[in-house]
This record gives structure tokens, C-alpha cells and sequence, in this order.
């Protein structure tokens, strides 16, 4: 009788975090056991966006599963406030946290990146003891063009980075990527052959949001219906370039118009942001994160559902929230670089309209442009969700990376008949 296929994780976020890589790297798991794996994964504590560990963990070593998968889980240094130094030390702690678990006989090793540095430590480890295993590097960002892009190290940190990621991604057997224009970086910047990466989308990790009460929940978080509200939802990281959106609040505020940016996560910049808010005077509204439930409510009780990136940003990373707001059958608004692969996602759905990073002027400009046409704003709106429902469905994925490792372990059993 034939094994089920063995399938080793390595990541540094998973459930319970709900924001960013975690659902993706869950759902991912979570599939493939549902196709017949058996699934191991050996996981940080949850901490990521507040960048500290949650509530009931922070042991050692941990062990519990979730949806059929055998999470271990393994303490490593969280840095309190994440700058590039001490969140590099943290990658590097989880990385030999991990290469001393057990990691049995799998059929074939993934691990996310982010994060970079244990993923390549642990490309070490499978090169001395899993030599002749699959291994496959499923990226979600890219690291050097991301500390590039947003300026957060020196010259030679950004070679440093890019010298190991080149590395870590040449010596993998696959390099799975979640964007055509990440397949194109990685071959043409990193040397990759072609035929080496796959692409596999992201997609939407809720389920299909039930109806709002949109009167109630705008009463609830103080919206009048006068007020046109734009929600940015998820992280608050130096990429995404808050700052120009309090900005723009305080615009919008000397301008006496009725439009309310609504920020709403947690991220290393937030307590920042906060303190712009209550410097000087602002539309802008900070709300902590929020379960599922209170996450759809608020998506489909805003006007319009904001994707804002710092100036220069454009190649490291796919934005997760594109596929919840696409979700929800609200316009988007991207304040982005206009070459991007945000700005090609956006245009690729039909959902939104794209204005330049970094100009508060021109954020409220494209608020203004899409109320101006409430007609088009719910084509809009209409367009990102059937691009959602097709283009970006996890049942399409889960079937490519199964298809993908079914090809690797096939493969890697026929060399080693010969």
C-alpha cells in the first residue's frame, strides 16, 4: 500500500496570527492534508503584527494541531520594536531553533519566506542530512529588493541579503512564487531558471463575508452617513507608508471635506501613527485588529478600501489585503507606484483606481474621483469580486502545490532508480 505523502513546513507565522503570511501558510497545510498528505509544521509563536507572543504561548517547545496539521511550535528571540538588526536576529534564532528539531523522512521540505535567514539555515541543514529530499522555497517577498525599496538598510546590508537570498533560491529545487512579475525578478535578478519557478497565487483566506449591517456598524465606529470613510486594513509597517495617509486626513481636515481614513491593525509604525493623530488635527481614526467577523462588517461599511505604499515601492511584495478587499465588493483605491505589481493587480481585477505614493493631495484627489461616480465605484467594487471568486480561488492553488510536489517526489524517486 502506498504512503501518504510526508510534507514538512517551515515558517515563522501561523494561527492563531490572522494577518499576513499566516492564513496563507495554514490554508496551505490545511489543504494538502485535505488531498492526503501527512503534514508537519515547525512554526514561531504566534506574535506578528503587535511583535509580541500571545497569550497561552511562549514555551519552549510547544506541540498542538490545527486542521490535521502537527504544528511544533519553537520559542525565538522577538524583538519588541523590530528594526533591521534586531529582526534579522530573530530570523537567525528561529532558524536554529528549527535545524535542531526532529524533521523524521519527508517526501519534501517548503519553507515561507519571509523569513529569509532561517530559511536559508535550514537549507544548510537539508543539504548535510536531506540532501537527496525536494526542497522547496515558497516566497511571499522579496527581502533584498524590499530592504532597497524601502530604504531600511545600507549598501552593504543589501548585499549581504542579496548574495544569500540569490543563494538560498539557486540551490532549491523549486522556488514557488505568488506573482508572474516575482517569477521575472527572481530569474532575471537571482539567475533562477525558468523552468525551476512555479507561480501559485495567493488568495482570499475568509470565507465569502455574510451581509453587513452597515447603518449599525458605522454607528458603532462613530462614521456619519455623510461621511465618505476609506479603511486601510492590516499591517502598519514602514512599507506601507502611513504617514502620507494621516497626511491627507489633515488635508482633508483644513479642506473641511467629509471623508474619514480609518486605519485599523497593528504593525511596528502604529504607536507612530498614533501620535501624529493626536499631534494636530486630523480625519484620520486609528482601530485596533479585529476578529473575522468585525474584519468583513468593516470592509463592506466603508465607502472605499485604501492600498497605500511607501514611495518607491513596487516589486517586493503582493499586498495580502488585495484579496480580502476584493472580497468585500468595495472599490479600492491603490496609493502606489504606477508600474507596480500592486498597480497591476488592481488594473489586472477592474476593482479600483491607482494614484501616486506619497502625495496626500493625490489620495484625496482619488477619493474624490470615486464618489464622484457611485455607479462605476460599484462596477468596481463588482469586478474585484468576481476576480476573487476566479482568478484567486485557494482551491486552485492548494491543486498546483499538491500537482507540484507530486512532480518533485516523482521525479526524485526516478533518479534515484537509476
Amino acid at each position: 500500500m502506498q504512503q501518504p505523502p510526508r510534507t514538512l513546513f517551515f515558517g515563522l507565522n501561523y494561527p492563531p496570527e490572522t494577518t499576513g503570511i499566516s492564513p496563507y501558510t495554514a490554508a496551505m497545510a490545511a489543504g494538502l492534508v485535505r488531498r492526503g498528505h501527512h503534514v508537519r509544521a515547525v512554526v514561531a509563536h504566534p506574535h506578528y503584527p503587535e511583535w509580541e507572543i500571545a497569550a497561552g504561548y511562549g514555551q519552549w517547545s510547544k506541540r498542538e494541531s490545527i486542521n490535521g496539521v502537527a504544528l511544533h511550535r519553537v520559542r525565538h528571540f522577538v524583538p519588541r520594536h523590530p528594526a533591521p538588526l534586531p529582526r534579522a536576529l530573530s530570523e537567525v534564532t528561529l532558524g536554529l531553533r528549527q535545524v535542531f528539531t526532529r524533521w523524521g523522512r519527508p517526501s519534501s521540505v517548503i519553507t515561507v519566506s519571509p523569513a529569509l535567514l532561517s530559511s536559508a539555515i535550514l537549507r544548510l541543514r537539508a543539504l548535510l542530512t536531506h540532501s537527496r529530499t525536494p526542497f522547496v522555497v515558497w516566497v511571499q517577498d522579496l527581502y533584498a529588493l524590499g530592504v532597497q525599496e524601502t530604504g531600511q538598510g545600507g549598501g552593504a546590508a543589501t548585499r549581504l541579503i542579496r548574495s544569500v537570498e540569490g543563494w538560498l533560491l539557486r540551490s532549491a529545487t523549486t522556488v514557488v512564487v505568488i506573482h508572474e512579475r516575482f517569477a521575472k525578478r527572481v530569474h532575471e535578478d537571482f539567475g533562477v531558471p525558468m523552468t525551476r519557478i512555479r507561480v501559485v497565487r495567493n488568495w482570499t483566506h475568509l470565507s465569502s463575508f455574510p451581509p453587513a449591517d452597515v447603518a449599525a456598524v458605522r454607528r458603532a465606529y462613530g462614521w456619519s452617513d455623510e461621511e465618505i470613510v476609506v479603511v486601510h486594513a492590516g499591517n502598519m509597517g514602514v512599507k506601507q507608508g502611513l504617514e502620507h495617509v494621516v497626511n491627507a486626513g489633515r488635508l482633508a481636515y483644513h479642506q473641511g471635506a467629509s471623508v474619514r481614513f480609518v486605519l485599523f491593525g497593528e504593525g511596528s509604525q502604529r504607536v507612530e501613527l498614533q501620535r501624529r493623530v493626536d499631534d494636530q488635527p486630523t480625519t484620520t481614526q486609528i482601530v485596533p485588529p479585529l476578529d473575522n467577523d468585525a474584519f468583513g462588517n468593516m470592509l463592506q461599511s466603508a465607502d472605499i478600501l485604501l492600498v497605500n505604499e511607501l514611495p518607491g515601492v513596487a516589486e517586493m511584495a503582493v499586498p495580502s489585503k488585495l484579496t480580502s478587499y476584493f472580497a468585500s465588493g468595495r472599490p479600492v483605491l491603490a496609493a502606489t507606484d504606477a508600474t507596480g505589481i500592486t498597480a497591476q493587480e488592481v488594473h489586472a481585477a477592474r476593482a479600483g483606481i491607482v494614484v501616486p505614493a506619497g502625495d496626500p493631495a493625490a489620495l484625496l484627489a482619488g477619493v474624490e474621483r470615486l464618489v464622484a461616480d457611485r455607479q462605476a465605484a460599484a462596477r468596481l467594487g463588482a469586478n474585484g469580486r468576481r476576480y476573487r471568486e476566479t482568478v484567486l480561488a485557494e482551491a486552485s492553488a492548494v491543486q498546483r502545490f499538491d500537482s507540484l510536489l507530486s512532480d518533485l517526489t516523482t521525479d526524485d524517486a526516478a533518479k534515484h532508480r537509476v
